[in-house]
């Protein structure tokens, strides 16, 4: 079966792992940062924080949206068994050896960096969003495959009729503002490894899905009202910022992340929906470098912050080691070394694909 490639999404999924990798970095600089485990900057940067408050409450709720998407164009061309076999060994394989290869080391740097005494212990870390992948796979197979088979029946119909209007999306967003009510998370941006982050994550993979599977009708929707759906995103923010202090109410912080999801999902589709060579780099890099940036990011914090050199040139540059030095470990050592490519969630190189590379 001949398959659509969405350009779009797979831009946004290179997009949202850039923005976490600043989105790490942003919070070296602030006050708090060593009581979630980074290392932190002696001089504070809290007004590189105000972009990262409305950043916090959609970055991570993009990411299991598309990954849902990516699940749906996965399933065209597999069975139940293959899907699940693919699955284990792009998203199980490297979670595993990430626990415990990847994610102890820059908890390494973090001993090093503060004099503590060095100990190893394997842990998720970063990783905890694949984890959450694997299980949302495990949990709605069933219902994404019985959907499947159901390809053109009344529930489709039903869910392509309902997104045909601007307010068809944010219906659904009905459902993580009684997430939100439910679980009344301190902060709504805490994900990791909390049960918000689990039932959030849950909710958007499950949508991911089923905006792709609703049909063209989804994002006729919001490429469309892109607009409306940014602009209330802006007012809800700007209600949060000086209302509540950037923490409003769960629910409310439910409907503005959704909204900017929605946007973004207008202006990628507006956009973003051209291959390029850039693209088919970035698109394959974007995982391991995932994987790999918590410990290079912790590095060059131990090598830049002790410096004497302004404090926004100090985040420029931990900004520019971060991403060179990914790039680097990236291209020259998991790229190119066959063995670890399933480590980090790349594809298995054939016999014939490798001697042709050794060849060039």
């Amino acid at each position: 079966m001949k398959t659509e490639r969405r350009y779009d999404i797979d831009w946004l999924r290179v997009i949202a792992i850039g923005l976490l990798l600043i989105y790490h970095i942003a919070i070296i600089f602030q006050p708090w940062a060593m009581f979630i485990g980074f290392i932190r900057s002696n001089e504070i940067m809290e007004s590189l924080w105000k972009p990262m408050t409305m950043l916090n409450v959609w970055r991570i709720p993009l990411l299991f949206y598309v990954s849902g998407m990516g699940l749906y164009f996965a399933m065209r061309k597999r069975n139940p068994k293959q899907l699940l076999l693919e699955r284990t060994k792009r998203i199980l394989l490297p979670f595993l050896f990430g626990v415990v290869a990847i994610t102890p080391l820059h908890m390494f740097i973090f001993q090093k960096y503060y004099h503590l005494p060095l100990s190893y212990f394997p842990h998720m870390g970063h990783l905890w969003f694949l984890g959450n992948i694997f299980v949302y796979v495990i949990l709605l197979l069933p219902l994404f495959f019985y959907l499947k088979k159901n390809d053109n029946g009344k529930i489709k119909k039903v869910l392509s009729s309902m997104m045909r209007h601007p307010g068809g999306p944010l219906l659904m967003t009905l459902f993580f503002v009684i997430e939100a009510l439910t679980v009344k998370p301190q902060l709504f941006a805490m994900y990791a490894k909390t049960w918000h982050g689990f039932f959030i994550g849950l909710l958007a993979f499950f949508f991911g899905f089923i905006f792709m599977y609703s049909g063209k009708t989804f994002w006729e929707t919001v490429l469309k009202w892109r607009w409306l759906y940014v602009g209330l995103a802006f007012v809800l923010f700007a209600v949060r910022y000086f209302v509540f202090a950037t923490e409003a109410p769960g629910y409310l912080t439910a409907i503005e992340s959704n909204c900017w999801i929605f946007g973004v999902f207008g202006f990628g589709f507006k956009y973003l929906n051209r291959p390029g060579k850039t693209l088919s780099y970035l698109s394959k890099a974007a995982y391991p470098v995932y994987i790999i940036h918590m410990f290079v990011l912790y590095a060059g914090a131990m090598i830049i912050l002790p410096l004497e050199i302004p404090v926004f040139l100090k985040f420029v540059a931990i900004t520019s080691f971060t991403g060179i030095t990914c790039f680097l470990i990236y291209e020259f050592i998991i790229r190119r070394i066959a063995i670890l490519n399933p480590l980090f969630g790349l594809k298995w190189k054939s016999n014939a694909a490798m001697l042709q590379r050794i060849n060039l």
